[in-house]
């Protein structure tokens, strides 16, 4: 006899809307992917994105040196050079002061312990109010037994400062050499990269928004850090010049790390202004130059806050506050300064991109301000390569749209 059939099991199926069901985790997963792989290589990652961010600042500067009949490998070797010439001097000015601050620190402890003498004795004598209240504390025995004083373990390093410095040295002195070659080799070659990226998508319409899509990145990304590079220059000249006349040690050099603070809004500039505080009141005896350092410091970030930034570059960046602060954090937990640093040219640069990408609307919303940035490339004039095509053209767009909806 043949064996009875068993009857079919029925499965029951779940049906997906357009995987809208599938899609939203696997984009939480490939968000947390995105942030650990960005951890861990972190010193890959570090300098590839600074060199980036230095590309697009230099952009400007070797498009004028090519108007200007400038081969275009010289003339971005021309940009990075003078770039690595100005760090270069500020290193060389800064070495030594760092070093005679190293030298000078017992010095300068007891120099800042005299001047917070006050806020010390006030401190005591909380510590001494602290003690014995402790002390009454442990005078009380527990249920089990005498309390057994509490171990104190101390763990020191036996690596000092300066061979940290000498054992860190060959990894920084890699990355900026890396860096460095990088970004003239995106000066190079940007309008190749640029030509080719064109020729990866099939239809016309991608094409030309992908055209778009990289105008805007030159133009937003590009323009707005050259504009925050020439405006902060002019902070760290003003810096430096008032802390020199109030007569400050290394004028210059706290100038310059004015400027480069800037480059993180919300924390650059406060902590900087902070720290010049600290080395007023370790310099100075006068309390009104004590006070007129930080005071002068915090006036020149008022003005180029709350005026130059906005009347130069408002119209270049749309970004959410909120957006900007968390992405400072983040990338500053992740990779440190150089992080906080690039966290702003790397938002506005994903901004643009998903101004561009309908799937994207939503991120664009999320980080642009309270005006969508596409509204403002919606207004902006076509490419001149869709702008009154000519009528052989045209034959051309009809019949890839013929084939594209078969």
């Amino acid at each position: 006899m043949r064996a009875e059939e068993k009857p079919a099991i029925r499965v029951p199926t779940v049906h997906l809307r357009g995987g809208s069901a599938i899609r939203r985790p696997l984009i939480v997963l490939a968000v947390c992917a995105v942030g650990v792989v960005g951890y861990l290589a972190r010193d890959f990652l570090i300098p590839t994105a600074g060199a980036i961010v230095l590309a697009l600042m230099l952009t400007p500067v070797a498009t004028a040196l090519e108007r200007g009949h400038v081969p275009k490998t010289l003339a971005a070797a021309a940009s990075v050079l003078l770039l690595a010439l100005v760090l270069a001097g500020v290193l060389a000015l800064a070495i030594p002061s760092i070093a005679g601050w190293i030298a000078d620190a017992p010095t300068l402890t007891y120099r800042l312990e005299k001047k917070l003498e006050g806020v010390r004795e006030s401190i005591a004598t909380l510590q001494k109010v602290t003690k014995q209240v402790e002390q009454a504390a442990a005078t009380v025995p527990a249920e089990g037994g005498p309390v057994s004083p509490v171990e104190k373990v101390v763990v020191q390093d036996g690596k000092s400062l300066l061979g940290q410095l000498a054992s860190t040295t060959p990894a920084v002195v890699l990355q900026l050499g890396y860096a460095a070659v990088l970004a003239f080799m995106l000066l190079v070659h940007r309008n190749d990269h640029r030509r080719q990226v064109l020729r990866v998508p099939v239809a016309f319409a991608t094409r030309v928004r992908m055209a778009r899509m990289m105008r805007d990145i030159n133009e937003r990304v590009g323009h707005y850090l050259f504009a925050l590079a020439v405006i902060y220059s002019g902070v760290a000249a003003a810096s430096a010049t008032v802390l020199a006349l109030l007569d400050l040690p290394n004028a210059i050099i706290w100038g310059f790390l004015m400027g480069l603070a800037s480059f993180v809004p919300f924390v650059g500039a406060p902590v900087l202004i902070a720290l010049v505080a600290v080395a007023a009141l370790v310099t100075f005896d006068d309390w009104t130059r004590i006070a007129a350092a930080p005071a002068a410091l915090a006036l020149i970030h008022f003005v180029e806050s709350q005026f130059v930034i906005p009347f130069f570059v408002s119209r270049r960046c749309a970004l959410n506050t909120v957006a900007v602060f968390v992405g400072i954090a983040l990338l500053g937990w992740m990779w440190g300064i150089v992080g906080a640093i690039v966290a702003v040219p790397l938002l506005i640069l994903l901004s643009t991109v998903a101004a561009h990408l309908p799937s994207l609307r939503w991120l664009e919303i999320m980080l642009t301000d309270d005006r969508p940035v596409s509204e403002r490339l919606a207004v902006k004039p076509p490419l001149a390569s869709v702008k009154r095509p000519s009528p052989q053209i045209r034959a051309v767009q009809v019949r890839r749209r013929r084939v594209a909806a078969r």
